[in-house]
């Protein structure tokens, strides 16, 4: 097992996370922080953002941890299932997956191109599925079943919306404590 303190890549969801949203906020308090920087926020592709996910994570040293929102949640499941280099995937203590959005929502963004079907393989690493029961882009069912396919501890927060900065979470301790709690293996 290794001693290392992980390096936490934040993966934000379409048109980024902005002020009060919980990943700026813990970046605010942990510089260390780094966000990863996609191509383009207002037209998310899959490919596009498995692409620059895989990037930041070779330019990071072992081992990692994601903190992902929306349909960066998404963009991890499927750089796991279908980009990741085993060396990549070994480099991964885990990720906390808030917030799932369904690509059959009416919400979701259709300026997003790709990601549908969801992968439902279980994901090589621990992940936790945190879920809201009433997140507009998506229902619980659906982020139950994935955490199910995907082998993840799944998490219910309770009426919370969509899980940003909407939601009134602030620094959200619970969540950086279950974050933590994704360790080096």
């Amino acid at each position: 097992m290794s001693t290392l303190q992980p390096t936490t890549l934040v993966l934000p969801g379409y048109l980024n996370s902005g002020a009060g949203h919980w990943q700026t906020r813990w970046e605010a308090l942990d510089p260390g922080l780094v966000r990863v920087q996609m191509p383009d926020w207002e037209h998310p592709s899959r490919d596009a953002w498995c692409r620059a996910l895989d990037a930041a994570l070779a330019a990071a040293d072992a081992p990692v941890r994601f903190a992902a929102h929306s349909l960066g949640c998404l963009t991890a499941a499927f750089w796991a299932t279908g980009y990741a280099s085993a060396a990549q995937l070994a480099k991964v203590a885990g990720a906390l997956l808030v917030a799932l959005p369904d690509p059959a929502e009416a919400h979701f963004p259709r300026a997003a191109s790709g990601f549908a079907p969801v992968p439902l393989a279980r994901l090589p690493f621990p992940t936790i599925v945190v879920a809201s029961s009433d997140d507009p882009y998506g229902g619980q069912a659906f982020s139950r079943n994935c955490a199910h396919a995907w082998g993840s501890r799944w998490i219910d927060l309770g009426a919370r919306g969509h899980i940003n900065a909407d939601s009134g979470l602030g620094d959200w301790e619970e969540g950086r404590s279950w974050l933590a709690s994704l360790g080096p293996r």
